[in-house]
Order: structure tokens, then sequence, then C-alpha cells
């Protein structure tokens, strides 16, 4: 990691010509008011017309085009410089509506009034995030599916009609085009460093932006369409993300220390880091955020070329090859196929936490949101901020060349440390399964509770039978459930009694807690995962269709507006919850116990692995009938005991088998 010491910039030799010289290689100067008017119009030729174009097959020329559009940016910036507060909000401030953010890119300007670097490229940063998600909501005017990249959506030919081919070249000059200036990718991927992003990029970006929505206007009056804005992402369960203790003043201080000492940190972005903890602790967690994520790709990707032998790749790669980022970092193998080490090196409890929170689907995929403009910024919380900080200051610690003991000792670095070491996965499939498990658990644990006729009078009914058949299923799922008490992991509980809920509860409990490998799951793990889970999920469903009628029911009841079939119906459904709940229980058992050994279907032959599936797939038919025959619409719980006869002998015949 000595390698942080020398490194200056990592821009390789052609990207840093390209956005810190090329653009100011002509030395022209031109009349702003050739470019707007006073009140604030762009005239969008004078930008245009500098975008120039190979002879061989008419595409844009990106290195003419940044040289030739270089002094006019920089009579942009001044421009803006030359302005009020007051001025730029009367000239601009309205044709940024589009963006659903206009506080956002009058804050841009703000920053352009400073000399600060980080903030430049923080703003820049917010900018393109938040023009990449507005210019998604112009493109479903006429499009379908929202492109996913931005590069993909600025060659569209949706926003081609919307606002004019030669407008969208100018615009992947800037975004969205490796060959061009690249700046949203360069900077969200940490690749550039605070002095390398030349000011007058973030001012004519947000003067295009500007532009844009005076083109927009034009479109939508003249085509009577209404812009409409996707909703924001919101995070939730925010307890699941508490992982680290609350970050206090003392720990902030401590991690700024930090931060000048590790190598884990280049240098060269060290006022990256600064800004960071000092947005944190003036509670702008979102900003924290935009500045620490790049960062810490940059400290991984330092790791991860000095563990691989591969220092040419901490460079940015040019247009023809990929950059190394997040996604090849946390892979298992290198795109040559060798085994890449830096998991070997983060140990696999940094590796889960970062796969949790960066790429995991039911995860919180903070840079994803982030970068791409889905998040509302001033909503942004701080429970979310406090993980991603606290885990880096662990790697601050645990990857530097000195003698950090005294650092990983302190009293308030110790506790991150201890936290960090013994993380496990919360997002991956595997633990996914396990919290639907616990909440099916918890559900059907409410059946005892719920208000139900006295036993004598479902008794009384004359003509009302089914206690035999209910008590058959039960022993029948004893019998299963005894038999798999043999394949329990050891030290995991065993009943004496398999049908007792509370017991049952317990088993489930501690299989729950049992460590299960998540990285790097194979593609039948993963299948087999999707089955199991919507095993889960439609027995969840039927417990509370069953909460639901119950109620409903019992409710009727009291007020006695039952009608006389209603009656028997309820006192079938009162008869048949009596072996619903331990079966439900059983497959719950069944499902999770699959879990706790789910890496054996790797060691299946397909025929097997087939078989397997084919067996699963049986039991998710089951609680999918039931889900319907439960359903208030239906209420056939005659019909369930048909059903649960002929699961539960599949289930014995599987169980016997293996």
């Amino acid at each position: 990691m000595a390698l942080s010491e020398s490194v200056t910039t990592c821009l390789s030799p052609a990207v840093h010509y390209v956005i810190c010289k090329l653009g100011f290689e002509k030395k022209d100067t031109y009349d702003i008011n050739n470019i707007v008017s006073e009140n604030g119009e762009i005239c969008w030729q004078a930008i245009t017309d500098h975008v120039c174009y190979l002879e061989s097959d008419q595409s844009v020329d990106y290195i003419k085009s940044i040289r030739s559009l270089g002094p006019v940016c920089e009579s942009v910036n001044l421009h803006f410089k030359s302005l009020t507060k007051e001025q730029f909000v009367g000239q601009y401030a309205l044709w940024f509506q589009w963006t659903n953010y206009t506080e956002l890119f009058l804050e841009v300007f703000d920053v352009l009034q400073y000399t600060q670097t980080a903030e430049i490229a923080l703003g820049l940063m917010k900018l393109t995030s938040y023009l990449e998600r507005a210019l998604g909501d112009v493109y479903l005017l006429i499009g379908k599916d929202c492109p996913f990249l931005l590069r993909d959506l600025l060659a569209s030919e949706e926003l081609a009609v919307i606002f004019g081919q030669a407008v969208m070249n100018v615009l992947r000059v800037f975004i969205g085009s490796p060959y061009g200036l690249n700046l949203r990718n360069v900077l969200w991927h940490g690749f550039a460093s605070p002095q390398e992003i030349p000011v007058k990029y973030c001012a004519m970006l947000l003067f295009l932006t500007a532009g844009l929505g005076q083109l927009l206007q034009t479109y939508l009056l003249q085509t009577k369409c209404i812009l409409i804005h996707r909703p924001y992402v919101t995070f939730i369960n925010l307890e699941e993300l508490n992982i680290f203790p609350d970050l206090n003043h003392e720990m902030l201080s401590v991690a700024e220390d930090l931060v000048k000492l590790s190598s884990f940190v280049l240098k060269t972005m060290l006022p990256f880091w600064i800004a960071a903890l000092t947005a944190f602790k003036q509670g702008r967690y979102a900003d924290c955020m935009i500045l620490l994520l790049p960062q810490l790709e940059v400290g991984l990707r330092l790791l991860f070329t000095a563990t691989n032998k591969c220092p040419n790749r901490l460079l940015t790669a040019e247009s023809s090859a990929l950059y190394t980022t997040f996604d090849e970092m946390l892979a298992k193998q290198l795109n040559n196929e060798e085994i890449n080490q830096l998991p070997l090196v983060l140990e696999e409890p940094s590796m889960e936490f970062l796969w949790d929170f960066l790429n995991h689907q039911e995860g919180p995929r903070i840079r994803d949101h982030l970068s791409h403009g889905e998040i509302n910024l001033k909503a942004f919380p701080r429970e979310v901020a406090n993980q991603i900080v606290a885990f880096t200051v662990t790697l601050l610690c645990r990857f530097s060349d000195g003698d950090m003991v005294a650092f990983k000792e302190h009293v308030v670095i110790k506790p991150l440390m201890n936290c960090a070491s013994c993380y496990c996965s919360r997002f991956h499939p595997i633990s996914c399964l396990k919290k639907q498990v616990l909440e099916c658990m918890k559900s059907i644990h409410l059946w005892s509770e719920l208000p139900i006729v006295p036993e004598e009078q479902v008794q009384a009914i004359k003509g009302f039978e089914g206690n035999a058949e209910a008590s058959t299923f039960v022993l029948k799922t004893a019998e299963i459930l005894s038999q798999l008490q043999q394949y329990m992991p050891q030290n995991c509980y065993s009943s004496d009694d398999p049908v007792n809920s509370d017991q049952t509860d317990r088993l489930l409990t501690e299989l729950c807690d049992v460590r299960i490998c998540t990285l790097y799951s194979p593609r039948s793990v993963l299948e087999t995962l999707v089955v199991l889970r919507k095993i889960s999920t439609q027995c969840h469903q039927v417990s509370e269709q069953v909460i639901a009628s119950i109620e409903l029911r019992y409710k009727q009841r009291i007020n006695k507006t039952l009608r006389s079939r209603q009656r028997h119906n309820y006192l079938r459904m009162l008869n048949s919850i009596k072996f619903l709940s331990p079966v439900l229980r059983l497959i719950l058992v069944l499902i999770t116990l699959e879990l706790v050994n789910i890496h054996s279907v790797c060691e299946k032959n397909p025929f097997d692995y087939q078989q397997y599936l084919k067996f699963l797939k049986s039991v998710l038919q089951y609680t999918e009938n039931l889900v319907t025959y439960t359903s208030p619409e239906k209420n056939k719980w005659d019909e369930t005991m048909e059903l649960t006869n002929k699961a539960l002998t599949k289930i014995k015949r599987f169980s016997d088998k293996n």
C-alpha cells in the first residue's frame, strides 16, 4: 500500500490531457451576448456549431469538439461569475423546474462563486446525477423503459426527437460518452482529484441544463404533453441498517486523524475525505455519501491493484477499455479468470458488508441510487451515512503501512472494529429468506391469540365432522417433523413434541441463526433460493388471510350477521386451522432446513437436481393453492384438507428418500 504515497493522479495520460488541457488550448474569446440573450434565452446554434464531426462517418469528433468548446465554456463561466444570485435566479431559475430539483441547480451556482475544488466536484456529481434523472423522465414522454445507463439515454432516438440530435451531441461531449470528457463517470468512480476538474465545465453543464429546460418547454407546448416525474427511492426498514454504533464527535475527530495518516487514502484525494467528514458533522448526509463513496472505491482499487499485482489498473481506462470499478473489484474472478485476491484480503465480513450496501438488489444500493439521481438528497437518512462512514473508518485502520495499533485499540474505534469483524449479510437472498421465515412464524403464532367460538359449539353442529381428519394430519405432520430432526445441525434444539408451536418456533429461530456462506453463490443455489422464498411468501399470505378471515367471521358471529351457510363455513375454517398451523410450520422447518444445507445442491448431479427442484415446486404449488382456497373470495376449507393430504404424502415420500 506504499503506492498511495507515490500516486499523483488516477487519470491516465490521455484522459488527463482531455480533461485538464485540451479545452484550454484555444485562446479565442466569445461574446456571451451571442450565446445567451439578456433575458436568459440560450442560443443553441452558437453552441452546436462548435461540435465537430469525423469526415469518415459523420460521428462526433470528440477531441476537436472539446478543443472548440473550451472557450465557450470559459465565456459561460465568466458570465455566471458576473451575476448576482438574484440576477441568476431571475434569468434561469424557471428553466430548472423541469429537473424537479430547482434548488439543487441554484446551489451549484453558489458553488461556482468559490474556489473550493472539492465543492465544485461535489456540485458536478450532483448536477450530472439529477440531470440524468430528469432526462430519464423526459425520455418516458415518448419511450417505454428508460435506459439505465446515461450513455444509452443520450444516444436514444427519443431524446433526439425532443431536443434535437445536435443538442444531444453537445451533451455527449461532456457526459455520457467514454470518448468525451466523461465527467460524470470520472468523478463518480473516483478517478479525478478535486484540482483536476475545471470549474468552467461545471458552469457549462449548469448552463446547458437551463437550455434543455427552454427546449423542453417548447416541445411540451407544441405537443400538449405533461412531464411526469418518477418518485424518489426511499430507504425502508432503517433499523436493519443499524450495525455500527452512532458516530459521535470524538469518533469523527479520530477519523479525521486517521484520514491524514492512512495509506488507504491517496494524498491527492485528501480534500474529498475532509469534505465528506465535514458534511457528516454538518448533517449533510447525502453530500457526505456522494463525496465518500467514490473515495471508498479509490481506496479499494488501490488495494485491488496491489493484491492482484496490476498497478496499471489504478488509472482510468482509455475509451476502448473498462474502468476498474466496484463490480470488478468485488467479483470472485478477474477478467482473465484468475482468482481475485481482494476478497481474501478484505475477508468475508467486509465483503458481505460491501455486497449488502452496494450490490444486493434488496439492499440499500446507495451508490447506484445516488449516482443516478434516484434519492431525495434533503431526506437522506443519517442511519445510512453512519454505517458507510463507520465501515470506512475500519478500513482506514486495517490497511495502513504504519503502526496503527493505537488507533485500532482506541476506545472509540475498537467497537467499530468489532462490529465490522462479525458482520453477516442482511440482504443476500439467503438472509432475506431467513427474515421471511421468522416473519411468517410470528404471523402463524398469532393464530393462538385469535378470538374463536368455544369448542363445544363446533362439535354441537349437526352433520359437521372433520376433527378426525384434522387429527390425522397433525399426526402425519408430527411424524415427518420427527424424521427431519435427524438432519438438524448440531446444537440445534431437538423437540420431543414436534408439533408443539413454541418448540417449533424455537427450532426455526435456531436454524435461522446458523451462519451460511453467501459470497458468490452458484446459479443452482440462487435458483433454489427463488423457489424457497416463493414458498415462504405463500405461507405468509395464507397466514395473513386466515387471521383476517377469523377476525371478520368472529365479529360477524358475535353481531349475529352470519347466515346459516356462513356459520358452517366458519366452523369448517376453525377445524381446518387445527391442522393448517402445524402443516405451515412443517413447511417452514422444511425450507429452513433446506436453506441451512443450501450449498449441498451443488453436489447433486443434473438429474437429481432437477428432481429436487421438481419436489420444491410441488410444495410451492400446494402453498399457492392454499392461498387461493383460503382467500376471502373462495373460502374452500374442505378442499384444503384434500390438498394437504396430497402434499403431506409428497413431503413424507421426500423425507423417506432423503
